[in-house]
């Protein structure tokens, strides 16, 4: 329910505003940048809908039958889209659907709504496959919604990040998206709306919720021990300080041996932990987000990253992020970035 919410009490009230009005859009969009808190926003508004006795301001009154089911988030007029991957589990591409892994985003989204989509592949266990979504999911979301209400009011679909729908499957949901059967709801949660096509865009009321201040971001992502990339970004670090070279092809070869997707998130971090460094300079606590494990790194590392070369140590790390994602030879890439380590580290 709203209480789940970090913040955005302007973006909320809008939303209120609307349901007061009676002219919530039968089809919403959520956009802003990452960590902002839109699913959580999505998934409240979603639950407010569907009560039975709202409150005089709008609000859900949280008592009702349906409250209490969409809280759970096994109300059944409350519905899930988003991005999967078919892995090794799902044989039949009829089954590509969002309901297969319904149990895994109940537990994840019930966990915090404020998680993204690095975190939902490790649920789902994905290495190197890409989250999208499947044609079937479209035949999927018709087929639910052309049901009557089970509760007899309103019906709500979220769909999570709708910019990973390929052209054939969005173009068979334009039609539902400009004209869905009464009473029914779309609520989309979108980071990268460029992203989309301009006739899903051109069917939908933008919203655009804004970042969250630093003190409302730390509570909502609080910092997480990550052991084995904090142990590798050591590795980098020392070895390339260090100028040993044989430990760096091995370390190098490690990494190619991870995934895809698990070499994006390590070099992803690196950019979020050379970050945190740079500002440890500044010796101000309040400009950290990081681990315990992470701070105690820092205070014997952190004076190595200085003006003159923590923009391009950024740049290095993000030109390995793109090569990675382009399916440029791991082992030439993380080598490569450890070369340029070496130099960059000594300015």
């Amino acid at each position: 329910m709203k209480d789940a919410i970090i913040g955005q009490e302007a973006t909320w009230q809008r939303l209120m505003s609307d349901l007061q009005a009676e002219r919530v859009p039968h089809a919403l969009m959520l956009t802003g940048p990452k960590g902002s808190g839109k699913l959580a926003l999505a998934v409240a508004f979603a639950q407010t809908l569907l009560c039975q006795n709202p409150k005089a301001d709008g609000e859900a009154c949280g008592v009702c039958n349906s409250c209490r089911m969409a809280e759970g988030l096994v109300h059944p007029d409350l519905h899930f889209a988003f991005p999967i991957i078919k892995g090794k589990k799902i044989k039949d591409n009829k089954d590509a659907i969002s309901d297969f892994y319904i149990a895994d985003w109940r537990k994840r989204l019930l966990q915090s709504p404020y998680f993204d989509l690095n975190d939902w592949l490790s649920d789902m266990k994905a290495e190197n496959s890409q989250a999208t979504y499947y044609v079937a999911e479209a035949d999927n979301i018709q087929r639910k919604l052309a049901l009557k209400s089970n509760q007899g009011g309103r019906k709500v679909m979220v769909v999570w990040l709708p910019e990973k729908m390929n052209s054939e499957t969005a173009n068979k949901l334009l039609k539902l998206f400009e004209e869905p059967p009464g009473m029914t709801h779309f609520i989309m949660v979108c980071e990268e709306p460029d992203l989309l096509l301009p006739t899903i865009l051109s069917r939908m009321q933008c919203i655009n919720v804004p970042p969250l201040s630093p003190e409302e971001f730390r509570k909502a992502h609080p910092p997480r021990e990550n052991t084995d990339a904090l142990e590798l970004f050591v590795m980098l670090m020392r070895f390339a300080y260090q100028r040993k070279l044989k430990d760096l092809r091995e370390w190098a070869n490690h990494l190619a041996g991870l995934g895809r997707e698990n070499q994006k998130q390590f070099l992803a971090y690196c950019q979020y932990l050379l970050r945190e460094n740079f500002a440890y300079n500044f010796r101000k606590s309040e400009l950290n987000q990081m681990t315990v494990s992470e701070t105690a790194f820092a205070k014997n590392f952190a004076r190595f990253i200085n003006e003159k070369n923590v923009i391009p140590i950024m740049e290095e790390l993000g030109r390995a992020e793109t090569d990675i994602a382009q399916n440029v030879n791991s082992k030439m890439v993380f080598f490569d970035l450890a070369l340029q380590i070496i130099i960059l580290l000594k300015q």
